[in-house]
């Protein structure tokens, strides 16, 4: 079954990323880590907030109803959205002020597992890291890495998945329920066969994984076994990360970038940047709250 998704919001990020379902809101959210800013919006399609940051902000955890966890450089915020406050939690590689964070997601076990990488060298430099925030501990779970992508967990809360980018290659790991960290070895899941490479993923109820193919105009659901189950089309080239949302979960929403593009592919692709949808058949998870 092949599918195209349609615009949802015109937002023309230059990076967007990070989109998450708020179930206790009821809101999608997503960044522009390059304009340093996260959005909401109803599933009408309405644009609710606008959160401007001193430092790139890239990804989410929900705390509570009016809180969320918030990846920055500079480590791990808490956001009041509210009183627009922010507080910071806990840092993260104070001793490398080059890097900063890129993708991530909750853990069933409410750790905060985030990827960091290069700000000016993306693609070119190993300086990124994966690591699991948790309880306020700081755990090292990958080093050596370029653009950490694609974190994502199983139905069962037994199961992470991974990407660096730059390898083209999707991993797994098992994983304790109850800290959510890996107890057994990363074995390769699946190939990235262009076009594009992995990006943002997420896993959906029935444990198929939806990776969102940067430069490749496609968000691919992978069966368990990695076969390809279906594919859905963008009308931009870089998709970036896909999310499920909407009061069923059944919404696939896609968050997509301008950055680097010429003059003549924003011209080929105006809606580059936009928030992509789609509905789907099998519903996502309720995103997991993460453990402070």
């Amino acid at each position: 079954m092949t599918d195209t998704a349609e615009l949802f919001i015109d937002s023309r990020c230059e990076l967007g990323e990070g989109i998450f379902w708020h179930p206790l809101q009821e809101r999608l959210f997503w960044f522009d880590i390059l304009n340093k800013t996260l959005f909401s919006a109803t599933a009408g399609g309405i644009m609710v907030d606008r959160f401007t940051f001193d430092t790139a902000v890239t990804a989410a955890g929900v705390i509570d109803a009016d809180n969320l966890a918030i990846a920055s450089a500079a480590g791990i915020y808490r956001l009041e959205l509210s009183t627009d406050t922010r507080e910071i939690l806990t840092p993260l590689e104070t001793d490398k002020p080059g890097n900063r964070s890129n993708d991530g997601r909750i853990d069933p076990a409410g750790g905060f597992w985030i990827g960091t990488m290069s700000l000016s060298n993306p693609g070119s430099t190993a300086s990124g890291a994966l690591y699991q925030v948790r309880g306020g501990e700081v755990t090292n779970l990958l080093s050596g890495l370029y653009i950490p992508n694609a974190t994502c967990f199983s139905p069962d809360g037994r199961t992470a998945y991974f990407a660096d980018t730059m390898t083209n290659l999707i991993r797994k790991v098992a994983i304790d329920r109850d800290t959510g960290l890996p107890v057994g070895e990363w074995q390769d899941f699946v190939k990235v066969q262009g076009p594009g490479g992995p990006d943002g993923a997420v896993v959906d109820s029935e444990g198929f994984l939806w990776n969102a193919q940067w430069g490749g105009s496609r968000v691919v659901r992978y069966a368990p076994d990695g076969s390809i189950d279906r594919v859905v089309h963008v009308p931009v080239s870089q998709p970036s990360c896909p999310a499920f949302g909407g009061s069923d979960l059944k919404t696939l929403y896609i968050a997509t970038a301008r950055e680097n593009l010429t003059a003549e592919q924003l011209a080929k692709e105006p809606l580059a940047g936009g928030v992509f949808s789609i509905r789907v058949d099998a519903p996502g998870q309720p995103e997991n709250l993460i453990k402070l």
